[in-house]
């Protein structure tokens, strides 16, 4: 069994020319920033930054995003080199493929499936909840049966919010990406104006006394809120998936994947410091923290403003997630190691339809259904393990095809993607041992998938069966 047969490059970006399963190039170097912008601010500020300063990091939450930061900048320089070189889609799972093999593609590109999967089924719940706090604000109160998902013990049985955001969304993304893109942007310069606000607003209010004690969990709570926040950095690998329809990606892609992180970074650490220095992060331990420390100083029309821009924000991250969702499930079918109709692509959009309203049901049923409470840390490991394996990968690639072209080169190599691994590692070393279980647990599924179904039906592998029987039929007439 040949577990590590590899993709060559030319033929995987000869197969991409293929008319019935190409897809459409619209997307510029601001559109990819935006979409980045769009993955990234939205649960990281609005939700996780109170309960990380409150139960982990205290005001040296700065430190855990700087932290994280550092982190996701190594592994963005990374992704760019190989997105630079290797523009289809797939992001990590492809660049895996190309690097060590097939049954180590399946497995990063089955962990990239949880990573996406439970990332947009946790934001459309965190939205279904931000959605109902902005009714109840209008005296609207929607039935407690359909408020959340299924617990018998709160009275709840279904999320009729969170599905309807996501088949929405489903629905926009079905209109072909150059829709999609056109509402992202909006939404996007429409958070972004809210976070702005409430950084001009909030600074006038920040007391340096509620920085002190500024570590109180000590240098571990910085490392444990920065593992925490991670979720607040999930996105910018999103933007890899979108190589196939981008325009010049070998300019391009660098361009939209490091500016869209440095951006997000810089207003992650201005937010943070902001906040705490508002509210003495004993009191932070809330889901709306934002609004709530607007509130704390009573800019109440202001906190409205911003339960606003954290739905919109939350709407992005969402749209972001899922179509990068449907585009891995796109490429991984192209390889014959999923159902070949997920890479059927619509002759008129020029997009996998099929594939995004399949994507769009299964994490509608899931978000509907599926408390997540105790799965939401399974999106940081995976996150994390794809980081891990394309900074390896960069040095794996430079050794054995140094001459790649390559539009965009790491600098400082090896001592950046060794950081990279170094960093990643570390962050997964401090996730919870229940987080690591689970992760195994997903991985075995899915390499017991692979063995039924991948293997069997890989594209990759037919043509070398086919190659071997050519060869024999050619031994046979010499003979």
């Amino acid at each position: 069994m040949d577990l590590f047969r590899k993709k060559s490059i030319s033929h995987m970006l000869a197969s991409v020319q293929e008319t019935d399963k190409s897809l459409n190039k619209v997307l510029g170097a601001k559109d990819l920033t935006m979409m980045g912008i769009g993955c990234i601010i939205g649960t990281g500020i609005f939700v996780l930054t109170g309960v990380a300063a409150a139960e982990h990091a205290g005001p040296a939450l700065v430190l855990s995003f700087i932290f994280s930061g550092l982190a996701c900048i190594f592994a963005a320089l990374c992704y760019s080199e190989f997105a630079s070189s290797i523009p289809v889609s797939g992001s990590a799972y492809t660049y895996s493929y190309v690097t060590f093999g097939e049954v180590m593609a399946w497995i990063l590109g089955w962990a990239l499936l949880l990573e996406y999967g439970l990332a947009a089924s946790a934001v459309a719940s965190g939205w279904s909840g931000y959605f109902q706090g902005l009714l109840s604000g209008f005296g609207l109160k929607l039935p407690l049966a359909i408020t959340s998902a299924y617990d018998p013990g709160k009275g709840t049985f279904i999320d009729v919010p969170a599905i309807t955001a996501v088949l929405v969304i489903t629905f926009l993304l079905s209109r072909g990406l150059r829709e999609s893109t056109r509402a992202n942007n909006i939404m996007v310069v429409i958070k972004i104006a809210v976070v702005l606000l409430f950084i001009v607003i909030g600074i006038w209010y920040v007391k340096p006394g509620n920085w002190t004690p500024f570590m109180p969990f000590g240098f571990s709570g910085v490392t444990a809120g920065a593992a925490s926040v991670f979720f607040a950095y999930l996105g910018f690998d999103s933007i890899a998936s979108a190589a196939e329809e981008v325009k010049n990606p070998q300019r391009n892609m660098p361009i939209g994947i490091i500016s869209s992180l440095t951006i997000c970074t810089i207003l992650y650490i201005i937010v943070s410091f902001i906040l705490t220095g508002i509210v003495p992060f004993t009191e932070l331990n809330v889901k709306n923290p934002v609004a709530f420390a607007l509130s704390y100083i009573h800019q109440d029309w202001v906190a409205g403003l911003i339960s606003v821009g954290a739905l919109t924000g939350m709407t992005t991250v969402l749209l972001v997630l899922l179509y990068a969702q449907t585009r891995l499930f796109f490429a991984m079918s192209r390889d014959g190691l999923l159902p070949k109709t997920m890479s059927k692509v619509d002759s008129v959009k020029k997009s996998p339809i099929i594939n995004t309203w399949i994507t769009g049901i299964l994490v509608a049923i899931f978000v509907g259904f599926i408390p997540l409470h105790r799965l939401a840390e399974l999106v940081n490991i995976g996150t994390l393990f794809a980081y891990l394996v394309v900074s390896v990968g960069v040095l794996v690639l430079r050794k054995t095809q140094p001459e790649l072209p390559r539009a965009f080169k790491v600098p400082f190599v090896p001592f950046i993607p060794i950081i990279s691994m170094l960093f990643c590692g570390y962050l997964m070393f401090n996730l919870p041992v229940t987080t690591w279980i689970g992760f195994g647990i997903w991985l075995v599924i899915g390499l017991i998938v692979y063995f039924i179904f991948g293997y069997r039906n890989s594209e990759l592998g037919k043509r070398e069966k086919n190659l071997k029987a050519d060869k024999e039929i050619d031994k046979r007439e010499i003979l």
